[in-house]
């Protein structure tokens, strides 16, 4: 008895390899996971360094008040990137061409909306991360105030 069609261990094994074909198929990616809720922190701490930054760079006789001011937000850049587990995202701008007294005032008003951030993540941040996010929140209003 000869067959002409194909044989039940074919259709079997064609049928198998085709479902595995199609379960890829139906299979969606996961979506890449939201973005860690500190990485605003993070980019703020990045960006008020370079402002300090740049104001040193247009006032170079502020460099002694203003460069440790830049070196904490710096330090809570590096902390803060160890913790979300990423590269610190760059921060860079324009040289201002204000004076001294506007440059301070800039910075102030800088510091205290970072400030006000910072609580509003602190507040939302799990216990492993508010206190560091605590602490960061003070040293802005401290530097505020430094700046008065």
């Amino acid at each position: 008895m000869s067959r002409t069609g194909p044989t039940r261990r074919t259709v079997l094994t064609a049928t198998a390899l085709g479902l595995t074909s199609l379960a890829g198929c139906d299979q969606e990616e996961a979506p890449p996971p939201p973005p860690d809720p500190l990485l605003p922190v993070l980019t703020e701490a990045l960006a008020l360094a370079a402002a300090y930054d740049r104001a040193v760079v247009a006032q170079p006789g502020l460099a002694g008040r203003l460069t440790p001011l830049a070196e904490d937000h710096r330090a809570h850049a590096a902390e803060l990137a160890r913790i979300i587990d990423t590269p610190a995202p760059s921060a860079a701008g324009p040289v201002p061409s204000a004076g001294a007294a506007d440059l301070i005032a800039d910075l102030r008003a800088l510091e205290q909306a970072a400030q006000r951030n910072a609580v509003t993540a602190c507040r939302t941040a799990p216990a492993d991360r508010a206190a560091l996010v605590g602490s960061i929140a003070a040293c802005r209003a401290t530097h505020a105030e430094a700046l008065r």
